[in-house]
């Protein structure tokens, strides 16, 4: 008996095939914008992630500034002193990294680009998990003599230099100039759109002489030895500085230490939101498409009353009628079911691919998805199939 069901269905289907392909469109527009707002949405969560991560392990950043007032010309700068105080009495500690920076147009030969350029110690290329992938870092010696040398990112090598070897070469920026002895591996631009590739760093202390002209420094990175010491850290961090800055209790800190752990979750959770929100505005499509069935599924019994008084005249049960009309709807949401979720994941790929964000499969919202559209197509397939059902034959044999 189902499976007659099943052929008298697809049949009626196939009879009404453009009628029956509108009807599951919105079916499919439903389920594909689902499938596509949270895989998209998985990959941006993955994409900050990896963003935050490729920062540095177990970092930690301090900088001048409250986190109420943020940045300020009037806030008192770091110097090498405190960053020389952390290292020696902050325990848990991996590495700790200065860093001053100044945005300065660059020139080679006849081009020339604007950039930020920082000095640094040799720790910083540590505590950031920055390899060069030609050339080398600058070492100790070069750092205490604060020698012109310098490492630049694969942005200024690419505008400056084209397909030339930089190494050897003689870089001006600003009233100053450094010797290229290194080229950075390419991180790509950060969670916040900054390419992080642009960039030229050269020891501070040379940096601080040729470039700034004060001893000032911006930031200091901070990497614990292990993730479970890094609240600790932070602390006792946050402690010396109130001490060496003549913070008592009560006082707003004129610094902040901020852990990337938090602004991991920050970042992760405002994407989960946007994408559940988003993926909750796409589902409502898939309700649409249901009222679409309901619709097309009255017209349809209007068209077959005829036929539906004569199976009832000759022997067929209500529940048959109601069987039929059921797995008709049934199959017509199924189907834009899976063409929806084909449909999504192509869509997925594509913008993934054309914004260089990861191609993350959610096979259980996949599979919620496709529940979700059949059981819409049997919910608001039921009224029309009751109403057939319901016919009196001897009315339906007389519609005309």
């Amino acid at each position: 008996m189902f499976i007659e069901t099943l052929i008298l269905s697809a049949r009626e289907i196939r009879r009404n095939f453009l009628r029956s392909a509108l009807t599951m469109l919105g079916i499919i527009i439903g389920v594909a914008a689902v499938i596509a707002m949270v895989t998209l949405g998985g990959g941006a969560q993955q994409k900050v992630s990896s963003d935050i991560s490729s920062l540095g392990k177990n970092l930690l950043m301090v900088m001048p500034g409250s986190r109420q007032r943020g940045p300020s010309a009037g806030v008192t700068a770091f110097k090498q002193a405190d960053a020389t105080a952390l290292e020696r009495n902050v325990a848990g500690l991996d590495v700790v990294a200065p860093m001053a920076s100044k945005s300065v147009r660059a020139v080679f030969a006849n081009a020339n680009w604007t950039t930020t350029v920082s000095g640094v110690t040799d720790a910083y290329f540590t505590v950031r998990q920055w390899p060069v992938v030609k050339g080398r870092i600058f070492d100790e010696a070069e750092e205490r003599a604060g020698r012109a040398v310098c490492v630049i990112g694969a942005t200024v090598h690419k505008n400056l230099f084209g397909a030339q070897d930089p190494l050897g070469a003689r870089l001006r920026l600003g009233p100053s100039s450094c010797e290229v002895i290194g080229v950075l591996q390419g991180k790509g631009s950060s969670t916040f759109g900054q390419d992080q590739d642009d960039a030229v760093l050269m020891p501070l202390l040379a940096f601080q002489r040729r470039i700034s002209g004060t001893d000032d420094i911006s930031v200091i990175f901070l990497s614990a030895s292990s993730a479970g010491s890094i609240d600790k850290v932070k602390a006792e961090a946050t402690a010396l500085l109130q001490q060496r800055r003549h913070i008592t209790q009560g006082k707003v800190d004129d610094f902040q230490v901020q852990d990337m752990r938090e602004i991991a979750a920050l970042v992760e959770g405002t994407t989960a939101l946007l994408t559940t929100f988003l993926g909750a505005v796409a589902a409502i499509s898939l309700l649409v498409g249901g009222i679409g069935i309901m619709n097309i599924m009255l017209v349809s019994v209007t068209e077959r009353t005829r036929e539906i008084g004569i199976r009832l005249a000759i022997g067929a049960f209500e529940r048959e009628v109601l069987m039929q009309f059921l797995v008709e709807a049934g199959a017509l949401s199924l189907a834009g079911g899976l063409v929806g979720i084909v449909l999504g994941l192509i869509i997925s790929a594509v913008v993934a691919s054309a914004f260089a964000i990861p191609f993350v499969l959610n096979l259980p919202i996949i599979g919620v998805a496709f529940i979700f559209s059949a059981l819409v197509g049997v919910v608001f397939g039921y009224f029309p199939a009751r109403n057939a059902a319901r016919l009196d034959p001897i009315d339906a044999l007389r519609f005309e």
